[in-house]
């Protein structure tokens, strides 16, 4: 039997929301929810543009995580979860998402119809897509990035997904001292236990990326890269061989290509940076490779050669915090 979108208030399933001075952006997830079930949740990771005030307004529960604590999305994914539940014990998944998204209507339909139908699966998320890809190339990488994603069983899910709460329970959550990659690493412990992860040819959630300035990519990158670095670190060993090789990728194209390029030029001469040329060879390779529209082609495939550098640098950040047995702050681009 169908659930209509009138009966979801009855349904086992809550919402948390978690974002930090996200502004209209917020206001338009919360709007976008309203009304679906009978418990949301905004977690606020010290808001200073009054999102809280605006949540209270939308009639929203609110928690705002101890500011004397650092703040990291799967601290705040965690306290929200366990928020909703002490309102209703009874909830039987929950749907996480980021506030600068809106959610389309009919997604929560689409993702309990699944849910119910296949108990092994812990997780199921759908298409994510850009509000505005034509404002920056940046937001319109997102949009690529997005659209990506495999359809059907995957590894993992993005920060927008319904959870099953039994699975979510049994690996206690997400690793609150993770300040990115918190999903994968959620995912590679429920793959673990058993559970698969589903992705919906669905319309799930409209974001709102926010990125015009080239630094604010940059610092995106940077964060996949220390994201990568973690994964590898914490579920690299086989049969999993988590995020392995991306980080190969990242040392090999950020840093001994050209040390050895460097090196041959002090040995041989300048003939020694022909190495180089392999960067636009690869460019070449991977937009000939996409099978995107011409102009995506080519900037997806230039993000990826270029991104690698401050991927590279995620990585070495990541090497550095662990040697030094120390926690990271946050990598924001907003």
């Amino acid at each position: 039997m169908c659930i209509s979108e009138q009966d979801l208030v009855t349904a086992a399933v809550g919402i948390v929301v978690i974002g930090r001075n996200e502004g209209e952006r917020l206001i338009r997830c919360l709007k976008s929810i309203s009304g679906l079930v009978g418990h949301v949740v905004y977690v606020d990771s010290g808001s200073s543009d009054g999102s809280v005030e605006a949540a209270h307004k939308l009639g929203v529960t609110v928690v705002e995580l101890d500011l004397r604590t650092p703040f990291t999305a799967a601290q705040a994914r965690n306290a929200g979860f366990k928020r909703l539940l002490e309102l209703e014990p009874r909830f039987e998944y929950v749907f996480f998402v980021d506030g600068d998204c809106e959610v389309y209507e009919g997604w929560l339909n689409n993702a309990l119809q699944f849910l119910g139908g296949h108990r092994d699966v812990a997780i199921v998320c759908g298409r994510r897509r850009e509000r505005y890809p034509e404002r920056s190339i940046y937001n319109t990488l997102c949009d690529i990035e997005w659209g990506s994603y495999p359809i059907g069983e995957t590894k993992s899910c993005g920060g927008d997904a319904v959870a099953r709460v039994d699975a979510f329970r049994q690996v206690n959550g997400y690793r609150p001292e993770l300040i990115c990659g918190e999903e994968p690493d959620l995912c590679a412990r429920l793959r673990q236990k058993g559970w698969r992860i589903w992705h919906l040819d669905v319309d799930m959630t409209l974001h709102d990326a926010a990125i015009y300035r080239f630094g604010q990519w940059w610092k995106r990158m940077l964060r996949g890269g220390y994201a990568s670095a973690q994964g590898a670190a914490l579920h690299g060993d086989p049969p999993a061989l988590h995020w392995v090789k991306e980080s190969r990728r990242a040392w090999v194209w950020g840093l001994y290509i050209p040390v050895t390029a460097l090196l041959l030029a002090f040995v041989v001469g300048w003939w020694g940076l022909l190495l180089l040329g392999v960067y636009p060879i690869q460019w070449i390779r991977l937009a000939c490779r996409a099978r995107r529209f011409t102009r995506a082609n080519w900037l997806w495939a230039g993000a990826m050669v270029v991104g690698k550098f401050p991927e590279l640098l995620g990585q070495i950040r990541f090497l550095l915090d662990r040697y030094r047995h120390a926690n990271s702050r946050l990598i924001e681009y907003k």
